[in-house]
Parts: structure tokens; C-alpha cells; sequence
């Protein structure tokens, strides 16, 4: 009896043991899933005023704490992710110098409808606000950047290990569809981070990335 509870036993530890991987991968990447909805872009001259004044906004902030006064990251999130949101911005020659596209986090959700916004530890969401692009590492997820939250709405963001990188799931071109969704992080192309590394790594000062509405 005694050896027969022990077969059974190191039975279920083989079967328990050979589940768990593939759980914890799942749990892992459930959020790079691609959803059927359709986008459109929406490219009037509406759109690029807003980017303008948010540049202005951020050229007077980069003069007032001696950040990187010759380009800025603007990242609008009331764009769809399948179009690029992501904006390069020379405030030298005051115009876009490159745009991609970029996730946003899905509060730790399958998929996340619409937008939401959290500065909660653990939170898994997106936070709006402006942010200090600080050293590089290498992570989980490749090459990467920390992130300091300057604003109330993103303090915690070095704390939640929110950061800059990249990931296969995000396309180079804009797309018809949403694009895959991060944990929180604002996650590019591999090679669009290649042109962000360029800008980020050249510079002596810190550069400064808004994520706003």
C-alpha cells in the first residue's frame, strides 16, 4: 500500500512538474495576443497641432531642469496602437523627425478594451506622465532602459520596473490592427529602438519621454 501511494505520488509531482513551465510562459506572454479590431489613422492637421503644443510644453520643461534640448519622446495615447504614437521630436528644427509605434500596458488583463491608466505598484497599467530615460540594461527583454516617473501620476514607475524596450511583437509599420499590449511598459519594434538608442546614447544630458492623452 505504502509503495503503491508512492508510485502515485511521484506520478502527480512528474505530471505537476512537466504543466507548470508551460503555465508560467503562458502567464508570461498571454498579453502579447492580437485582437480582430479594425483601426483607422487619423492624420488631420488637428493631430499634428496637438504634438506641436505638447512639444512646446515639453521645450520650456527640458530648458528648466538642463534635460536634452534638441529632441524629446511624445508618446499620445488617444491614438489606436496599430498607428505610430510614438513621436521623435527635433525641437531644433521643430518638426517630427520619426514616429513607430508603441504598446501600452494591459493591467495585467487578457486584453484590455480602451485605455487605462495606473501608477499602482503591481498595477500592470500604463501611467501617463513625463519621464526621465535613465541607464541602460540588459533584462528579460533584451536591451532596455530604466525609467524615473517626474511626474504625481508616474512616481512609481522605476518601482513597478517600468522601462523602455522592445519586443518581435511589435510591427515597424503601422497596421489595420491593435498591436499586442505590454505590462505596463512602453514596448517598441526592435528597430525602432535601434533609432531611439542612437539619440539616447549620443547624448550627454538626460532625455525626456511624455506619455500623455
Amino acid at each position: 500500500m505504502k509503495l503503491f501511494r508512492f508510485i502515485v505520488a511521484a506520478f502527480v509531482v512528474i505530471i505537476a512538474a512537466s504543466w507548470f513551465p508551460k503555465t508560467a510562459y503562458w502567464k508570461k506572454t498571454k498579453a502579447l495576443h492580437f485582437p480582430k479590431t479594425k483601426v483607422t489613422s487619423n492624420k488631420s492637421s488637428a493631430f499634428y497641432k496637438k504634438i506641436y503644443d505638447k512639444a512646446e510644453e515639453a521645450r520650456t520643461y527640458v530648458k528648466s531642469k538642463a534635460y536634452n534640448d534638441d529632441k524629446v519622446f511624445l508618446i499620445d495615447m488617444t491614438l489606436p496602437s496599430g498607428n505610430n504614437r510614438f513621436f521623435i521630436y527635433d525641437l531644433k528644427k521643430d518638426t517630427v523627425e520619426a514616429a513607430g509605434l508603441v504598446a501600452h500596458g494591459n493591467c495585467f488583463q487578457y486584453w484590455l478594451e480602451g485605455r487605462k491608466y495606473s501608477n499602482v505598484v503591481g498595477g500592470g497599467c500604463t501611467s501617463l506622465g513625463k519621464y526621465k530615460i535613465g541607464i541602460p540594461y540588459t533584462g528579460k527583454f533584451g536591451y532596455s532602459y530604466k525609467l524615473h516617473g517626474l511626474d504625481t501620476t508616474n512616481s512609481n514607475a522605476f518601482e513597478r520596473t517600468v522601462v523602455l524596450h522592445s519586443h518581435s511583437c511589435i510591427p515597424d509599420t503601422e497596421i489595420s490592427d491593435e498591436i499586442c499590449q505590454s505590462n505596463g511598459c512602453p514596448t517598441v519594434s526592435p528597430a525602432f529602438l535601434e533609432e531611439l538608442k542612437t539619440i539616447i546614447n549620443g547624448s550627454k544630458k538626460p532625455v525626456l519621454l511624455w506619455i500623455y492623452e
